[in-house]
């Protein structure tokens, strides 16, 4: 039988998660393997380096480099106050005396006896890992961070805006082609994971952020308003660090595209239940999809797992289009003919045969399709 291997996209209702929480810099690791975690629970910390800020000390002592050492008052590393003497010349038989005071509240970092330049340090800035979603330590990583395994359903997108956050489903849209309007969103949806069909607007979604949603879940979403959303052109898809309060998960891609019915009625079944969602998204090698995962801390039976590694589509796969014309389309592979087919571009490609909702067979450039994983 003709295979053909394909991304994958996930959409599973039972499945053994595993999320990597790491520093991005060596620190100290809270937990052991075995240890059940809470969302929130922190499990890695450490501190990066406050900023540096530099004072030209000869000149404001009006002495040469190599004696400011011998005029100040206080020793490498220990703190300062805003406004605190930190170094004081001799003068002129004890009068006329000058002195350097701290423009900042740290420590001393560095006194040069080349170029008379006093370094101060800002306070350290502390970074903590928290746990993102419940469940078990399954393995730690020395200095560094630990990986939390969960059984849980997930819900991978297309495409992502924002990073982490948290919250209570909360299904707005009746069906998954109906259309997440702003007079649908308000007050009551805060700290909310909030799910709607179709589309949502640009307006919409500032009302959204304006109600402090903590994420949206729908199926499209204007590529035009992304930019006006970010104030630049997105380009390839690296998103994630946005500094925007609620995360934006689309299912399905640009424009306005019914949420896959699988995906809407999955996030359905866990109305009110509590989810961990991340926009990060990354197109290229080393592919980050968005996602929603709903802990199931009362499951049974075994969880799923994939190795995305070799996802191999065949006859009766589940796919869906990521190309015009047929952009977000669902459908199921009727067909992998094994020749080459020249495409209206003069192109010669592998194809499939891909039968939609509807009844019709089209057929598609194999690169153009994605698999969607399911239990």
């Amino acid at each position: 039988m003709s295979r053909t291997y394909t991304p994958g996209l996930k959409v599973l209702h039972h499945s053994a998660v595993r999320k990597t929480r790491q520093l991005p810099m060596k620190g100290e690791v809270h937990l052991s393997v075995g240890d059940d975690v809470q969302p929130h629970d922190v499990v890695a910390s450490t501190h990066i380096p406050g900023n540096v800020h530099m004072i030209n000390a000869a000149i404001q002592l009006n002495v040469e480099p190599e004696n400011v050492p011998e005029c100040m008052v206080v020793k490498i590393d220990e703190p300062v106050k805003k406004g605190q003497m930190i170094a004081e010349s001799k003068g002129i038989f004890g009068f006329f005396k000058s002195k350097v005071t701290s423009i900042i509240d740290g420590t001393l970092g560095n006194v040069s006896g080349v170029t008379g330049q006093i370094i101060l340090n800002e306070p350290p800035i502390p970074i903590e890992v928290d746990a993102y979603t419940s469940g078990k330590v399954v393995e730690v990583i020395p200095e560094e961070g630990l990986v939390v395994e969960t059984d849980a359903a997930i819900i991978q997108g297309i495409l992502g805006i924002s990073g982490e956050n948290r919250g209570d489903i909360c299904i707005i849209s009746e069906n998954s082609d109906e259309e997440l309007t702003a007079d649908l969103i308000n007050e009551s949806h805060k700290d909310k994971i909030i799910v709607g069909g179709s589309f949502i607007s640009l307006n919409a979604f500032k009302k959204a952020i304006e109600m402090k949603v903590s994420a949206v879940v729908v199926g499209g979403f204007n590529y035009t308003d992304i930019t006006h959303l970010l104030g630049y052109n997105l380009g390839v898809a690296i998103t994630g660090s946005e500094d925007i309060h609620t995360t934006l998960v689309i299912t399905e891609g640009f424009g306005k595209i019914a949420m896959a019915n699988r995906t809407f009625n999955l996030l359905k079944e866990h109305d009110g239940d509590f989810a961990a969602i991340n926009g990060s998204t990354q197109i290229r090698a080393g592919v980050i999809r968005p996602e929603v995962v709903i802990p199931l801390p009362n499951s049974s039976g075994d969880a799923v797992e994939f190795d995305e590694t070799g996802v191999s589509t065949d006859v009766g796969s589940l796919v869906r289009v990521i190309r015009a014309p047929y952009f977000g389309q669902v459908g199921t592979v009727s067909g992998l003919p094994a020749p080459l087919v020249k495409m209206e571009s003069e192109t010669m490609v592998r194809v499939a045969e891909i039968e939609f909702a509807d009844g019709t067979v089209k057929t598609i450039p194999r690169a153009n399709l994605e698999m969607i994983l399911t239990d």
